[in-house]
């Protein structure tokens, strides 16, 4: 052991010789403990795990290593043909049997990591030493060959499109074959700027990352790309079963590869557990809570021992293997993440925290009625979420929402995706609705939507890792109505909060969205208040209202499942119901006509 500075504080450091090189290995955390190995990729050296091995350590044995010709390890002589698979295979069979000589590790790999990765579960003389292998932004070179090979033999307009796409996207490849020129970017301009690219690019900062021996990472690691695309692109291996259980999780806006090139793995992977993450390519660097969490969960659950998982061309029993309860986009996107859902209680607020729950979230339901919050919390775990609270808190009180977001922070983490949700409804001609009528509305349609942003949108940027807001405005904010000049306002504002936050908040990673339902068949009629009228008719009124949103029945996990797309989707102004449609549309291309509607009396 030595103690020279890895980049990784607290590391300790030791040499393993292999095949005539010696790789520089870094470990963290008791070693007693579950070992887990992260491989990095090009042209990264293992500093770029960083962030992650810091989440990692408190849990597992963690053990990161340079590949050969990166960072602190040496690089082979000569140099052509020194980076082969089976030659990467060599040294990943020496370090784990250096650092976990009497267990299986668990292997997490990014990029040409993620490459290696899969190269080590498919191949027979890994088996057994391997418990698990995450892969991310890395396919399989077998898998990649299958996969372009089937859709130039077995063409649709679809396949093509992928094929042609993916094509687009892999330019470098090509130019990294190219003869000096490579090692001549690295060692000159290209790296000298690289640390800027990836701030513009990605928002990865420099805190440690990359490391001075970038130029000749990125030299070397060329190597990897001659001694293995062509020849293994041209003779792919058809028997490249994973042996072990297999999560796989992708990047979406990755932009050297996509997403469909994943299409085909479960065939390789029995029992795969897909992951899909709203973030670029080095998400270790960008997401590393969330990429931590699903690490630490599908490694803890190998450990423990579970269900079924994979071995060799056909499914077998595997120690610790996961299924996940629900392979849905909604599942890959939410499983693991903490949602908090205003307005839970009941309604919209309800359906959705259901709706997250139902993907894997980790659901907060909040509502001034704390009975009905924990009731939802209570049902969200039964109904699939990982975990799930209920917090009684008035949205309206900001000392109160500032609470709530200190405990949560604390006790559960940053939120992920903030759904503000809580409303009051209130109908009257304009001159009959008081002051204090107005700031009631005011307070909670519009202020609790504003204390939310601020105070959790604030820890999301504060973090640094992205996030989603969506906002709950209205059919209403498209459309004026002559009885609800109060409820229409705080919509409208909700709606053009949303667009503000949205552009505000893009460059740090943060979608924002208002969801506008319409006539949603909720109990937000039966509480509302009509100004101007005594108590007896106001109940005649809501009972009236109620029958008339009963009657259009449209229920509200449609808009729950309209909110999961449009976090999915990253979309600004999502109308819901047809209603809602049809008046946004008119809002744009026919006002005049919306202006006569609204003299007609509406059912709230």
């Amino acid at each position: 052991m030595t103690g020279h500075d890895t980049g990784l504080e607290g590391a300790r450091e030791r040499r393993v010789r292999t095949g005539g090189i010696e790789l520089c290995v870094a470990e963290l955390g008791d070693a007693e403990r579950p070992t887990v190995v992260l491989l990095h990729g090009y042209p990264d050296s293992k500093e770029v795990w960083s962030a992650v091995a810091a989440r990692l350590l408190d849990r597992f044995h963690v053990v990161l290593y340079d590949v050969r010709g990166c960072g602190r390890s040496t690089a082979p002589r000569p140099l052509r043909g020194g980076f082969t698979l089976e030659k990467l295979t060599d040294d990943f069979l020496a370090v784990a049997d250096a650092v976990s000589p009497d267990a299986p590790v668990h292997v997490v790999g990014h990029d040409w990591g993620s490459v290696q990765g899969w190269e080590f579960v498919t191949v027979r003389r890994t088996e057994g030493r391997i418990a698990s292998f995450t892969s991310i932004s890395g396919p399989g070179l077998d898998h990649v060959a299958l996969w372009a090979r089937k859709r130039l033999t077995q063409p649709t307009p679809r396949r093509v499109a992928q094929l042609l796409g993916q094509g687009a996207r892999s330019w470098y490849v090509s130019a990294l074959h190219t003869p000096a020129v490579p090692e001549a970017l690295a060692r000159g301009p290209l790296m000298k700027r690289w640390p800027k690219i990836l701030e513009r690019s990605e928002r990865v900062r420099s805190d440690g990352y990359p490391t001075p021996s970038l130029p000749d990472d990125a030299a070397h690691g060329a190597w990897l790309y001659r001694d293995n695309i062509r020849s293994r692109l041209g003779r792919p291996r058809t028997d490249a079963y994973a042996h072990a259980p297999v999560q796989l999780i992708t990047p979406t806006g990755d932009a050297f590869l996509s997403v469909r090139l994943y299409d085909d793995l479960d065939q390789w992977a029995p029992g795969l557990v897909r992951h899909t993450l709203a973030a670029k390519h080095w998400v270790q660097r960008t997401r590393p809570d969330q990429l931590s969490a699903w690490i630490a969960e599908f490694v803890t659950g190998h450990e423990q021992g579970g269900t079924v998982g994979t071995a060799g061309a056909r499914p077998a029993v595997v120690r610790g293997a996961r299924r996940a309860v629900d392979d849905s986009p909604y599942a890959q996107a939410f499983g693991g993440r903490l949602v908090l859902v205003t307005g839970a209680a009941s309604g919209i607020g309800r359906a959705t925290a259901f709706a997250f729950a139902e993907a894997g979230a980790r659901v907060v339901a909040v509502d001034r009625d704390a009975e009905g919050a924990a009731r939802t919390a209570e049902l969200a775990r039964l109904i699939g979420a990982r975990e799930a609270w209920g917090e009684c808190t008035d949205v309206a009180d900001e000392d109160a929402m500032e609470k709530l977001a200190a405990k949560v922070a604390a006790e559960y983490g940053v939120v992920d995706v903030l759904v503000n949700n809580a409303g009051i409804g209130l109908s009257g001609p304009f001159l009959d609705t008081s002051a204090e009528d107005w700031r009631k509305v005011l307070d909670v349609n519009l202020w609790g939507v504003i204390h939310g942003c601020r105070i959790f949108g604030r820890q999301m940027a504060e973090r640094g890792q992205g996030g989603h807001i969506v906002n709950t405005a209205s059919a209403a904010a498209f459309q004026p109505f002559k009885t609800l000049s109060a409820y229409s306002t705080s919509k409208a504002a909700v709606l053009m909060l949303s667009q503000s936050l949205r552009v505000e908040l893009s460059g740090q990673g943060i979608g924002v969205t208002a969801i506008c339902p319409g006539l949603v068949n909720t109990n937000i009629t039966g509480t509302a208040r009509f100004t101007g009228v005594p108590e007896e008719e106001q109940q005649r009124r809501r009972d009236k209202a109620s029958r008339a949103y009963g009657r259009r029945n449209y229920p509200p996990e449609k808009v729950a499942d309209a909110i999961l797309r449009s976090v999915l989707r990253d979309q600004a102004v999502v109308p819901v119901t047809p209603e809602a449609h049809g008046i946004r549309f008119m809002s744009r291309f026919a006002p005049r006509v919306l202006r006569a509607i609204a003299r007609i009396d509406p059912p709230l």
